[in-house]
């Protein structure tokens, strides 16, 4: 008889209301294993994990099963129903978590030596400067650059792939059972992405922690788990290892999940005729002033770019954060005004122009951003949203055309009539990108931006959401500037790529040469983060 799992789930069941969210889901994980849990959104994962270790707190929830945390530094406890104090003593000591925003999980009131050694002083009993000693030791062992200086930084001084390393950090100070990874890398860089999945396995293998690690994409967890639960409409489809799965995977649905990964060994778009330059960029060049603890400095964001894109083509443009490719954007957009360089679209100066004709020109470049529920007003239906541009630029007289033409752009993008009646609340993540590009195509641009436009949805929910784009592509003729992180997304869209680095351009090719034979070592890393349509256990 082996060892018992570290955490035990068996039949676990959560009801809201009269409605079942998660039904009799059963896994187990035990000392240096990882259990991946997939899905799409809304299809129980994090409702599971948040059940299964006493932190829900959804009113009217009603939580059925077992959840048995079993490991050497405790006695086995119950958590299904465990009092507050109980969850109290195991949370942050026994178990540790690590969410998918360090953003928002972070205390922006407090450093960072404040925000670890609160744990260790609340669990271990430990003195201020043993807490502050211990706290230096664990961000030295996540990577951070210039740990002592950084103890007493603040959230916001920070990168994202930088703040959830503290976020790990914290979750391990206290040398948990059991860490809970609920998508840790979904927001950050494919580089950041594949730092943070090697410093968890370092830090398992050093710590003998079990970790259950939820994603969308089963391309990360076959990064990093020995076994995986896949769940729809909070019900097990599948439950196997992880080769079991990607080698022979039995539903449908985990089929279509692999499918829907991006991978750096599909073709691209078809080849564009030849046609004259939409957009020609020279020599672009943005500063900003930004304030210190010992005064005003500068921030070179773009440094000399330029580039052009032909008509009914697609340049992607990829790079970590802070590496200038929303700047650039914003640069063409009139959003920030640049220090020096020239931007013409078909003959009219984007950088310099002014007044009405400005807006003219803004309503030939088209938007969307990464976050569609942000960049939507809450309060206003999507109708409104869609027929704002629409309205700005006099494009039609009167509300009847008004609601003809937004119902036109709603089957555009594949949405019915109906939804134009909808607040963005009620929409899912995709529906709401769709309505976002439906936006931008109300004023019939001749380019349009997508920044990050895929990087927040699901893997499942952005193959759709590509499709749509390479299909309004072909039928509109649309010129796209396609900014990401992702080389694979970037390879499976764009027929011209530009990769930046600290605001220069490191590479800019034909999509075709640049993937299968990249010159430079930065683009060549790039590639090498990009998780491989293999899992790790099969190497």
């Amino acid at each position: 008889m082996g060892p018992r799992p570290v955490l035990t789930v068996e039949g676990l069941g959560v009801r809201i209301g009269g409605r079942t969210i998660v039904d009799e889901v059963s896994f187990g994980v035990h000392r240096e294993h990882t259990v991946g849990i997939v899905g799409e959104s809304g299809s129980g994962k994090s409702m599971t994990v948040l059940a299964a270790t006493g932190l829900l707190d959804a009113p009217g929830a009603r939580v059925s099963g077992s959840s048995m945390l079993s490991g050497g530094s405790g006695d086995p406890v119950q958590l299904v129903g465990a009092p507050p104090r109980v969850l109290r003593r195991v949370h942050g000591a026994r178990v540790g978590f690590v969410f998918q925003d360090p953003g928002t999980s972070l205390n922006p009131l407090l450093t960072l030596e404040r925000q670890i050694t609160e744990s260790l002083e609340t669990h271990r009993r430990m003195t201020r400067r043993e807490a502050t000693a211990r706290a230096l030791e664990l961000l030295e062992a996540v990577g951070l650059p210039d740990p002592q200086m950084r103890l007493h930084a603040y959230p916001h001084q920070l990168s994202g792939g930088q703040r959830q390393r503290v976020m790990i950090a914290i979750a391990l100070a206290c040398e948990p059972e059991l860490l809970i990874a609920d998508e840790p890398t979904t927001a950050l860089d494919v580089t950041t992405q594949s730092q943070i999945i090697e410093l968890v396995r370092d830090l398992q293998r050093d710590f003998g922690t079990a970790v259950v690690w939820i994603s969308h994409d089963l391309g990360v967890i076959g990064q990093v788990a020995d076994d995986v639960t896949v769940l729809r409409d909070g019900t097990t489809v599948e439950q196997a290892p992880i080769l079991q799965v990607f080698d022979h995977p039995r539903d449908q649905y985990t089929r279509d999940l692999l499918a829907a990964r991006p991978a750096l060994d599909v073709s691209g778009p078809p080849p564009a005729p030849d046609a004259e330059p939409l957009l020609t960029v020279d020599g672009l060049d943005v500063r900003f002033a930004v304030s210190t603890p010992v005064g005003r400095s500068t921030v070179h964001a773009v440094r000399d770019v330029s580039f052009e894109i032909r008509r009914g083509t697609t340049l992607g443009l990829v790079g970590e954060s802070g590496s200038g490719k929303s700047t650039v954007a914003a640069a063409l957009t009139g959003l920030v005004r640049p220090d020096a360089g020239s931007a013409t679209l078909v003959g009219s100066d984007v950088l310099g122009t002014k007044g009405s004709a400005a807006k003219s020109l803004r309503r030939r470049i088209g938007l969307v951003f990464q976050d569609p529920f942000s960049s939507l007003n809450p309060r206003g239906q999507v109708q409104t949203s869609i027929a704002e541009p629409l309205t700005v630029h006099k494009l039609v007289h009167g509300a009847q055309a008004r609601r003809a033409r937004v119902a036109e752009l709603l089957d555009l993008v594949g949405l019915p009539a109906s939804f134009a009646q909808r607040y963005p609340h009620e929409l899912s993540g995709g529906q709401r990108q769709r309505v976002s590009i439906a936006r931008a195509l109300a004023a019939e641009p001749d380019l349009l931006i997508l920044d990050e436009a895929t990087a927040s949805l699901d893997v499942s929910v952005q193959a759709r959401v590509l499709d749509l784009l390479a299909g309004l592509q072909r039928d509109l003729g649309l010129t796209y500037l396609f900014i990401g992180h992702d080389l694979a997304v970037i390879r499976q869209v764009s027929h011209d790529v530009l990769v930046m680095r600290d605001g220069a351009v490191v590479e800019y090719r034909p999509a075709g040469e640049l993937f299968a034979e990249p010159e430079q070592e930065y683009t060549r890393a790039l590639l090498a983060a990009v998780p491989p349509t293999r899992p790790r256990a099969a190497a």
